[in-house]
């Protein structure tokens, strides 16, 4: 039974962890379809992106620390039901900005997923199988990102852009019903504990005014008032935080266990910094360079290909090397990749974009296997499920602030450009140039951070690693 139901817990983690990436892929190749029937802006196309990002970041820790309390599989089946009545929502949407509205509400439903996901997932296999379970999901994650574009670009071509969230419905319901047959309930980590509502509401009021704040500031007049009260939402959320017994997430895990912060802090670089080109190239590839989407699809393959295929390698090579040296390699390959795509023009060869593309991904595999070593290898086994959600947020707030960079830099260049335009190649161009010259600065600072983090440890026994960070209750 035992054995079953690990089984089960695997395949259902690693469809969920499937689907995230292959959504948003596979939406990035839909952007100029999306464009096209609702005659929107950039700015606004943007914010198709971006709101679900900003939703699944702002509510990560909430909901993946309220499973913690309640139950994982309670959060996490009535997560995956909201998904799949969001997704149907996005699928039926009768305006640009319903589409934005159901975006937001795919995230948080998302963020109740993920939040308690890769915790279930611990909870369940033995820790000498853990590395490969995680292969695993880290695999169907690379699976999801190689699909989205081909999958994604036939849909939109031959079908609708519609169908790719009628496609994430079905697979949520299955999810749903799956999970609730065959995963067991699991015991509640901490139901002795309190959940802490004030912490919450001012982490998610935080990391919204500041993502919004921040996308927002060339085009609405208080967005800078706005960014300004995240910020001092999210001090106080940290003063606050300290002041708890049962905080939302434990500040000394940053403060006092620096392997921990400057992991995680390379990972947010990194997804800063890349996460956004895939948009970018998608509409380069379409609009300049005029392919149809699943050709556009296919190009943009070369990269989560290559991903796909040298990340274990990259995650044995961290075996015997040292992971931030690895990883800092990787971080280097990547900032190579993103300054060549400073120089795109109108004659640019496909050649070079691919070329450029899997050079990317080399350098992505080198690092993302490797950090996520390094991050869980900072922390005993008692934290395993902190430091999980910690990465994923540090990826999902990585990820948003990638977007709200390209939101900001189309607003100052593109303004209100339309997809079809006359001017609309050259302002894009400059967009382009702009947006890869902020990556690559800072992929660069993300060099230092990885670097900084020092050499990473055996891991200790928990009583030990726990008096290490001073995180022992």
């Amino acid at each position: 039974m035992k054995e079953n139901s690990l089984r089960s817990v695997l395949i259902v983690v690693m469809i969920t962890s499937f689907i995230t990436p292959f959504t948003g892929n596979a939406i990035n190749i839909a952007i100029p379809a999306i464009a096209g029937e609702f005659h929107s802006t950039p700015v606004m196309l943007n914010m198709v992106v971006a709101s679900y990002i900003i939703a699944s970041a702002a509510f990560l820790l909430p909901f993946g620390r309220l499973g913690d309390i309640v139950g994982r599989r309670k959060v996490f089946v009535i997560g995956m039901v909201l998904f799949t009545i969001t997704s149907f929502l996005c699928a039926i949407a009768f305006s640009l900005q319903s589409l934005i509205l159901f975006r937001v509400l795919q995230g948080v439903a998302s963020s109740m997923i993920f939040g308690t996901s890769m915790a279930i997932l611990i909870s369940f296999v033995p820790p000498h199988e853990r590395g490969k379970a995680i292969g695993l999901t880290v695999s169907t994650t690379y699976l999801g990102l190689s699909l989205g574009p081909v999958l994604g670009g036939f849909m939109t071509a031959y079908l609708s852009w519609r169908v790719i969230f009628y496609f994430n419905s079905l697979i949520g319901l299955f999810v749903a019903v799956f999970t609730l047959l065959k995963v067991p309930r699991d015991s509640s980590a901490a139901q002795e504990e309190t959940f802490d509502l004030i912490g919450s509401v001012l982490c998610v009021t935080g990391i919204v005014s500041i993502l919004y704040g921040v996308s927002s500031i060339s085009s609405v007049f208080l967005a800078r008032y706005i960014l300004l009260a995240g910020l001092v939402l999210f001090i106080v959320f940290i003063r606050y935080e300290m002041s708890l017994k049962f905080p939302l997430i434990k500040i000394e895990m940053f403060t006092r266990n620096i392997p921990f912060a400057f992991s995680n802090l390379a990972a947010l670089i990194n997804y800063a910094a890349t996460f956004a080109s895939t948009f970018m190239m998608s509409l380069y590839l379409q609009t300049v360079m005029g392919f149809s989407p699943e050709k556009a699809g296919i190009i943009l393959l070369a990269q989560p290909i290559v991903m796909a295929i040298l990340s274990p390698y990259a995650g044995r090579l961290s075996d015997r090397k040292q992971p931030r040296m690895v990883a800092s390699w990787g971080m280097g390959i990547t900032t190579i990749g993103l300054f060549f795509f400073i120089f795109l023009s109108e004659r640019t060869s496909v050649g070079l974009v691919v070329a450029n593309l899997m050079l990317i991904g080399l350098g992505f595999a080198l690092f993302s296997s490797p950090n996520t070593k390094a991050v869980m290898s900072s922390v005993s086994k008692s934290f395993y499920g902190v430091a999980s959600s910690t990465l994923g947020t540090m990826r999902l707030v990585g990820q948003a602030i990638s977007m709200t960079i390209v939101t900001l830099i189309t607003s100052l260049f593109m303004r209100a450009s339309t997809i079809g335009s006359v001017d609309y190649v050259t302002q894009y161009l400059k967009s382009s140039k702009a947006a890869f010259v902020v990556f690559t600065l800072i992929c660069c600072a993300g060099i230092l951070a990885s670097l900084a983090r020092g050499s990473i440890e055996s891991p200790e026994d928990d009583s030990e690693k726990s008096k290490s960070t001073t995180m022992s209750s």
